[in-house]
């Protein structure tokens, strides 16, 4: 597998995963004074780092949530970190952004290449 020539696929699986990771880490932050409730965790960049380590590409490959069953939980049983959370998010929106940018100039080179070419 040659990354390069799957740029445009592993980008958009990336922000794929990163908008997904949002809404689980809303929905955590939204369900921290719920009795029972287990923060939920998206796991995808590892696997697809492995993946393209192993020259396979990311056909099949899908963000998986997950519950969390290692942070320490409350006397209720929930196990939500308002502080983890909120950095949770920040983190998430800075890799958002980042692949944005990324398909953005990724964009801007093929446009410009086929103007360009004219």
């Amino acid at each position: 597998m040659d990354p390069v020539s799957n740029r445009d696929q592993i980008l958009s699986r990336l922000l794929s995963a990163a908008s997904l990771r949002s809404r689980v880490l809303a929905d955590n932050v939204a369900n921290q004074n719920v009795p029972g409730y287990q923060r939920r965790t998206v796991s995808f960049e590892d696997a697809l780092r492995d993946r393209i380590a192993a020259g396979r590409g990311p056909e099949g490959l899908v963000p998986k949530v997950e519950v969390d069953k290692t942070s320490p939980a409350s006397p209720d049983g929930n196990n939500v970190s308002l502080e983890l959370e909120t950095n949770g998010l920040r983190e998430n929106w800075l890799a958002f952004q980042l692949y944005a940018e990324m398909a953005q100039t990724r964009i801007g080179l093929i446009q410009a290449a086929i103007t360009e070419s004219r």
